[in-house]
């Protein structure tokens, strides 16, 4: 088997894990289970267990939006990248899977105080993307999507260079927060962190893209 072939039917695995750990558990639900949870990990709303089979799918879901994507990119950059995407595909959906086992996992056990979890999860996902970022090729699609970086390429590069590496520190802080910090205090931390990684990228994209005009 292709390496490609594998890591493709190795996503779609992956990304049916949910759906199948919940059908397993279906008849021992409640008709409601918990379905939200505050910043200290308490419950605080909860739901028809249908809603858990929206959680479920969403592995799914991201694989299918990730094999569609290529297709349908009108600059067709993103086959170029060849093994790479399939690569982040298989991440993507990975890291989808354990957040959506997570949560159902939560919801069945009524489970509090795991946020710490979530956050580890959410960091490996920062860290993951920060180390593919460079080798993003332009697109609509994936990727740090701004007017400034989709009318220059070279803005696309830097900026993408910058984010990534912003993006695996990030993660790399998040990730050290949430076994070394309490519940709430980690998910701060995650908030904060989450907000300067999408920001700062944007801003600096701007800030390239009219260097790049003054000194064009």
């Amino acid at each position: 088997m292709k390496p490609q072939s594998f890591k493709t039917w190795s996503a779609l695995g992956v990304a049916l894990l949910p759906m199948l750990y919940l059908a397993y558990y279906w008849g021992t639900l409640p008709e409601q289970v918990p379905t939200h949870w505050n910043i200290k990990g308490q419950i605080d709303g909860y739901s028809s267990k249908l809603t858990l089979v929206f959680l479920a799918a969403l592995p799914l879901m991201t694989y299918l939006a990730l094999v569609i994507v290529p297709a349908i990119d009108p600059k067709g950059k993103l086959h170029q990248m060849g093994n790479k995407y399939h690569n982040i595909r298989l991440w993507l959906t990975a890291l989808t899977a354990g957040l959506s086992l997570f949560i159902v996992y939560s919801a069945r056990m009524a489970a509090e105080d795991n946020t710490y979890i979530l956050v580890l999860l959410l960091g490996v996902l920062f860290v993951v993307l920060g180390n593919y970022f460079k080798t993003i090729k332009a697109n609509y699609f994936v990727g740090i999507r701004t007017p400034w970086t989709l009318e220059s390429e070279s803005v696309w590069k830097a900026t993408h260079a910058m984010a990534g590496k912003l993006w695996f520190v990030g993660g790399i802080i998040v990730m050290l927060g949430s076994v070394a910090l309490p519940s709430p205090s980690a998910m701060v931390l995650l908030l904060g962190v989450a907000l300067v990684i999408a920001l700062v990228p944007v801003v600096y994209s701007y800030w390239l893209f009219r260097q790049e005009g003054r000194v064009g």
